[in-house]
């Protein structure tokens, strides 16, 4: 899997160039969301994606150890749930609130006082050698637009992930009777 180009060799400082746009290879969400808050400074993120990887969390868990990120949600698909399980625990370290939705959009804002920028993108927060497209802006109003999607969606088209696994476990687990374990083992309903 390639790890891309460095967004400055792609796109320029976002203060001079406040609407940007790519297609082509090489540009990937991690990299270009670390390029935006070399320049924005810490801020508040929101991700919205259908799927999410391991390198992204790592890394992303990295801008938060930098300080970089302030306040982190993430909204991921429903349909991404499987996924979704294995990797629920490094998102909940990662990002303040998790949501699953029927979400196929893929957005992040980036906010403080100072900026507020969009990226809206063809790509999950997966790494690939596909072509994917990306629109970086700098606009308050496309800003405020994707904010107000993204709010509704997760305050009324979503369920909250943390803490849904444990409590899903925990309301579904029950004592398997086998000939191997006289005293029984647990089995999760429905994974």
């Amino acid at each position: 899997m390639s790890k891309g180009k460095s967004p400055s060799e792609i796109l320029r400082p976002m203060a001079t160039y406040p609407l940007q746009s790519h297609l082509g290879r090489g540009l990937h969400t991690l990299g270009l969301l670390g390029w935006i808050l070399e320049q924005t400074g810490p801020a508040d993120v929101y991700v919205s994606t259908f799927s999410t990887s391991d390198a992204f969390l790592r890394g992303f868990h990295n801008l938060r150890k930098k300080e970089l990120v302030q306040k982190s949600v993430l909204l991921a698909d429903l349909k991404a749930s499987k996924k979704t399980y294995r990797l629920y625990k490094e998102m909940q370290e990662c990002f303040d609130a998790v949501y699953l939705s029927q979400n196929h959009s893929k957005v992040v804002l980036v906010q403080n006082d100072q900026w507020t920028v969009t990226v809206i993108s063809s790509q999950n927060q997966t790494y690939g050698d596909r072509a994917e497209c990306t629109l970086v802006t700098t606009a308050q109003e496309v800003f405020y637009q994707q904010y107000s999607g993204f709010r509704d969606l997760v305050d009324n088209n979503s369920i909250q992930l943390n803490g849904l696994f444990q409590r899903l476990t925990d309301q579904n687990t029950r004592p398997l009777q086998s000939f191997d374990a006289p005293t029984g083992d647990f089995s999760i309903i429905g994974y």
